[in-house]
């Protein structure tokens, strides 16, 4: 056992007495608890490295496989998003019914794998099915780690605690450009290779080598971690022996709770979705827009715009999840909402600008705000669901949301921006018209479908006390 867990069973034990029924036990050491949101932190990062990787590879890979924008954009979205959200919804199941903390490890080292075999791609459908498989390993980990960070925070730091968590998409995507630019410097000074049993390797591909093999530790890392008991909406029984215990919800409950909410579920989940669509299609092409519009090299702005992800975005994060938590703490049972609702109109001016400066600099200064408040909805949207559903039911609850958020975000982010310029402005030189347009439409939608989610939602948080008084009598 690490000096950490001693430390934090020794504070466990002093501070708080044991009760019989293990979901009425009091929360976990603090100390131990930010340790395990911190090493969820790392997979999330290692995650978004392999996720991102690719926004720096467009110009090789148009070049070494003959491929079209709308082609990349499949690449970095759709090949990644159709596997990762729907592979989500059995995971978040299995989440809700078995150890989470395997379900992480698990997912760590395939996804970590996957991205590795990347390096090998011969043709354009190989490079597609590795990223599916990438983002099969990803769909294990945020289910599970809403779902186990729940049981580590009370609710009313639990904004704040996954908003911690999703530094991890900021840290890794900036990661991704900053270490991505000096391995595509290291690749390129090796040049192409002839390696045994897989060929020739283009030197681009051997980045997906070198940001893949960490990821195998990670997983070990992942896999010493302690599983939380469970707490919080269970349904119990209590058998004649005056024990309680937790008892599994039947899938088809799962699916009549969801429905009985599915106002409140479905607007707050396509809000977050349409604020992900801008953030995400927007991330993908920045460092092309950069080279094509500024003739930047790759190296420059991958290194600049890594650092204004890394440092605004995980600032941005955070500042939405702690945002939501003290805006609820004055009364407000809906403030999540609120904020995500408008993180969507203060990110409208700046997202919409950046892309038309003449000046390199003053887009860069202008990408600095949007990154910042584009990231708030990362805290507040899935803590506001995780308030919303009963324990047993936020693993799936979770993939779902997923499925909605990513499809649409990640799914249709890049590839929209790709479209509106292969097949609007017919023109990769007008790209920056399409980075302005297409945000500026989906984040006014955002925008309204929040205000939509606001009453819903109050609703959906009464029904959840009903459900839990019928339950735990049960």
């Amino acid at each position: 056992m690490s000096e950490i867990e001693v430390a934090a069973e020794v504070e466990e034990t002093l501070h708080h007495p044991k009760t019989d029924d293990p979901s009425d036990a009091p929360y976990p050491s603090r100390i131990y608890a930010w340790y395990v949101v911190g090493v969820f932190v790392l997979a999330y990062t290692f995650s978004f490295i392999d996720r991102q990787i690719l926004s720096l590879l467009v110009g090789p890979m148009k070049r070494d496989l003959g491929i079209s924008d709308t082609q990349i954009g499949l690449l970095v979205g759709l090949a990644f998003a159709i596997f990762y959200v729907f592979m989500g919804l059995p995971i978040g199941r299995l989440v809700d019914r078995r150890h989470r903390i395997s379900i992480i490890a698990f997912g760590v080292l395939f996804w970590s794998l996957m991205t590795a075999l990347s390096g090998t791609a011969k043709a354009y459908w190989q490079l597609f099915a590795y990223r599916m498989g990438v983002g099969v390993g990803e769909a294990a980990l945020t289910p599970a780690a809403y779902s186990i960070i729940s049981d580590y925070f009370p609710p009313k730091r639990l904004g704040i605690a996954i908003g911690v968590y999703g530094i991890g998409v900021y840290i890794g995507a900036g990661l991704a450009l900053v270490i991505g630019s000096f391995a595509i410097g290291w690749a390129n000074s090796i040049g192409d290779l002839d390696l045994p049993f897989i060929g020739h390797v283009y030197s681009w591909q051997l980045v997906f080598f070198v940001v893949g093999a960490p990821g195998l530790l990670v997983a070990l890392w992942v896999a010493t971690l302690r599983e939380p008991v469970r707490r919080g909406h269970m349904r119990r029984e209590t058998d004649a022996d005056g024990v309680t215990r937790d008892v599994a919800v039947p899938f088809s409950e799962v699916m009549d709770y969801l429905r009985a909410n599915a106002m409140a579920f479905m607007t707050m989940n396509l809000c977050y979705a349409l604020l992900a669509m801008m953030a995400y299609g927007t991330a993908a092409w920045v460092p092309t827009f950069f080279v094509r519009t500024y003739g930047w090299s790759v190296s420059d702005i991958g290194q600049i715009y890594g650092l204004i992800i890394m440092v605004f975005g995980t600032l941005g994060v955070v500042s939405g999840g702690a945002l939501g938590d003290y805006v609820c703490s004055k009364g407000y049972r809906n403030g999540r909402i609120i904020v995500m609702t408008l993180t969507g109109i203060i990110t409208l001016p700046f997202a919409v600008a950046f892309p038309l400066m003449e000046n390199p600099y003053y887009a860069l200064a202008l990408l600095a705000p949007a990154s910042f408040f584009a990231t708030f909805t990362t805290g507040v949207g899935p803590s506001a669901l995780m308030a919303m559903m009963p324990n047993q039911m936020r693993g799936f609850s979770s993939a779902l949301s997923g499925l909605i958020v990513n499809l649409i975000g990640l799914g249709l982010g890049p590839a929209a921006i790709a479209v509106v310029t292969d097949y609007v402005f017919k023109d990769e030189m007008m790209l920056r018209y399409s980075l302005a347009l297409v945000p500026s439409v989906v984040l006014l939608m955002g925008a309204g479908l929040g205000a939509l989610a606001l009453k819903p939602y109050i609703t959906s948080l009464d029904y959840l006390d009903t459900w839990s008084d019928q339950n735990e009598k049960s």
